[in-house]
């Protein structure tokens, strides 16, 4: 039996969502409330179940009002620690086609395997990034915020020890700043920074930036 293109479509989802969970979970959460009017037909009965966000924000306030204290500082948080990259010595554009490998089998509900793991395909056959990538180290980060576009993700690499996390960057400037996973760096075949990635047809597009320094700190 031959894989659907549905089917790989949906396999190739999962890729994408495994390479940029930490982007979304790093992003802002937005909530909206919209007014309605509403009709009653039939029975109704009162919801057992406690409210969620009762139940949210009762657990919140037992925790301790500084979680500092319990966790430390953000420097020393396995979540904090980025993927090194050099800095570009020269600037260059270069293509990457992001192969990836599946670490494990997919099966259909039925149990059959639809594709067995080590099976190796290019995402981007089948899913469109639609914004770039901007990866910099925090040193460099007045650059990146000029060079992004509103859409676009912009991503810390490693920098020094006396450089401020991801957290007060993006507190300080008011727009989402990730950090760069060493997965990501692999799958992107990132190698320094800055650079500017982006999807041309099949490939990646990554255009490295060699930055004067003489005038930096």
């Amino acid at each position: 039996m031959h894989p659907t293109r549905h089917d790989h479509a949906r396999a190739v989802a999962l890729f994408q969502a495994t390479t940029v969970a930490t982007l979304v979970l790093a992003s802002a959460l937005v909530g909206a409330n919209a007014d309605a009017a509403t009709s009653t037909i039939g029975r109704t009965w009162p919801i057992a179940e406690p409210d969620a966000l009762s139940e949210i924000e009762a657990r919140t306030a037992r925790l301790p009002a500084d979680m500092r204290a319990q966790f430390g500082p953000r420097s020393t948080w396995s979540a904090m620690k980025a993927a090194v990259l050099a800095p570009a010595k020269v600037s260059r554009t270069r293509s990457v086609v992001p192969f990836y490998t599946l670490d494990t089998e997919i099966r259909l509900p039925g149990g059959e395997v639809l594709y067995p793991r080590g099976y190796t395909f290019n995402p981007l056959d089948y899913v469109t990034l639609p914004q770039r990538l901007v990866v910099v180290r925090p040193r460099d980060l007045d650059w990146a915020l000029k060079t992004a576009g509103l859409t676009d993700f912009i991503l810390l690499a490693a920098g020094d020890a006396q450089d401020e996390d991801a957290i007060t960057l993006s507190e300080r400037w008011g727009r989402p700043i990730f950090l760069l996973e060493e997965r990501v760096k692999q799958r992107l075949g990132l190698t320094v920074a800055p650079v500017v990635v982006r999807q041309q047809g099949r490939k990646l597009e990554l255009t490295e930036v060699r930055l004067d320094r003489r005038r930096r700190p």
